[in-house]
């Protein structure tokens, strides 16, 4: 676990000739820890600790990673380093070793490339005594990363009916950040929904800057200007031009050279191209380092044209799932590290999100409401799909509080129906339900959340105020405050 610490005001950039830009990587991982196995549960954050996580960590440098606290809460929890472990030499380390013996010959090289990898993370995990959390703390501290946190569960703040619900899931996230990695100015909105007025809920924590996605309503060029809403916050608006190079249908990750994510060998080893045939380490290598030079020169050309509009430098927010990079695009590591030692040959400056505050003076203009998901609505969250869910969410928590105002909930029935209904707000159920990915598994564990928040408060028995190791560093002081 990495130690509380005080922090240290970030230097004073100089920033770019062209502009500058903001990599922010958000990493977020539903709670699965001890919930199911293959094909949905555990075995996800495991694969993202050893293709992403680790990976990125070791190349990032100069850019900005969120941390779920749900995440963090799965890495911290007893019992999962070994359990990570186990899983990673039997299942990934070993299975690609077997397919680079044993497998058609022209796939072997594949499997190796594979075997390296986990033989990697392995070795990594062990030199961190199996603390993925400290790999984050290492970085910041070492390679100038800046770590912000995020809502308790991944809610979808705008659909957390009351005000308490919500100073909940922002208490809970900020309390968790700041006991692993130390105070931090900045707060990642899940999902980059907002609502106008979130602002107050975010100053009253002093907090100063969030994300948005404003992409729906401005023009391409506002993105590159900070914008001033609510509150004195600032918000880091996206620049969706720069974010579809890589997510999107035809983005970066799409590229024939590159490992097809969904065509496994049976021992569970990706040995295909996207593009058919044996998968080449080497051709895909030269191809994440071709597209970094690319997004590298299309960055400084998207803020040269701000600069001629504008008659200003810009500041480009570039953000994706940390996931992205290394689970899904198994490329995407490389290609992060290249774009790193690309960009300033550009002209272009690399900023955190701190170092932005102080450098971009934010615009007043209009915000409006907004996600970065389908629609840049709330559809995913809220719609006839899954409107069991939206609205089972919403009743649990009027139950909950209206037990807590009367007086017929405390003490370890309380903290434990407070979990639960942290568990059941988490935006990945709703996610994964309405895009069919996961079966019934996000169903069963968001009614499964539900039973237990309503046994919670009405069992004669108090229950068991744990939920594994969610949220472990809650206060139910914002549930209680008038």
């Amino acid at each position: 676990m990495v130690a509380p610490s005080t922090p240290v005001p970030e230097p004073r950039p100089t920033g770019g000739e062209v502009g500058d830009l903001a990599i922010v990587l958000h990493s977020h991982m539903p709670y699965v820890e001890g919930f199911g196995t293959w094909p949905f549960g555990e075995e996800w954050l495991f694969d993202a600790v050893a293709r992403s996580y680790l990976p990125v960590l070791e190349v990032a440098r100069d850019l900005t990673v969120t941390v779920s606290p749900v995440l963090a809460d799965q890495l911290e929890a007893p019992g999962v380093a070994e359990r990570m472990e186990a899983f990673l030499r039997r299942y990934r380390l070993e299975a690609a070793e077997r397919d680079a013996t044993r497998g058609p010959t022209e796939l072997r090289p594949a499997a190796e490339f594979e075997a390296e990898r986990y033989r990697r993370v392995l070795g990594r995990l062990q030199v961190l005594g199996g603390d993925v959390l400290a790999a984050f703390g290492i970085a910041a501290a070492k390679r100038g990363l800046a770590l912000v946190p995020s809502a308790a569960t991944h809610a979808v703040l705008p659909l957390v009916p009351t005000t308490p619900g919500r100073r909940l899931q922002i208490d809970a996230g900020l309390r968790s950040h700041r006991r692993r990695f130390g105070a931090a100015r900045g707060f990642w909105l899940p999902e980059c929904a907002y609502r106008p007025n979130l602002e107050p809920l975010l100053a009253e924590r002093d907090l100063a800057f969030f994300c948005t996605d404003q992409s729906a309503f401005e023009a391409p060029l506002d993105a590159l200007a900070p914008l001033r809403c609510g509150a004195g916050l600032v918000a880091f608006t996206l620049d969706w031009g720069a974010v579809e190079l890589v997510w999107s249908q035809d983005g970066y990750p799409s590229d024939p050279a590159y490992s097809e994510f969904h065509r496994q060998s049976l021992e569970g080893t990706r040995l295909w191209a996207i593009g058919g045939g044996a998968y080449d380490a080497a051709v895909a290598s030269a191809r994440a380092d071709q597209q970094a030079r690319e997004f590298a020169q299309a960055i400084a050309a998207r803020l040269e044209a701000f600069r001629r509009q504008r008659g200003k430098p810009g500041l480009v927010t570039f953000a994706v799932d940390t996931e992205l990079l290394g689970h899904w695009w198994s490329e995407g590591p490389a290609w992060l590290e290249a774009v790193l030692r690309h960009v300033p040959d550009c002209g272009v400056g690399l900023v955190t999100l701190p170092q932005a505050l102080q450098r971009h003076e934010a615009e007043k203009r209009s915000a409006r409401g907004s996600t970065w998901g389908e629609g840049k609505d709330l559809r995913t969250w809220d719609s006839p799909e899954v409107a069991d869910l939206a609205w089972a969410a919403r009743r649990l928590e009027l139950r909950l509080l209206r037990a807590l105002d009367a007086g017929a909930l405390a003490g370890t029935a309380a903290e434990r129906a407070a979990r639960e209904l942290l568990a059941v707000q988490a935006s990945d159920w709703a996610f994964l339900d309405r895009r069919r990915q996961a079966g019934d598994y996000p169903y069963q564990r968001s009614t499964a959340h539900a039973r237990a928040l309503l046994g919670a408060i009405h069992a004669a028995e108090p229950p068991d105020p744990r939920l594994r190791n969610l949220a472990p560093d809650l206060s139910l002081a914002p549930l209680l405050e008038p």
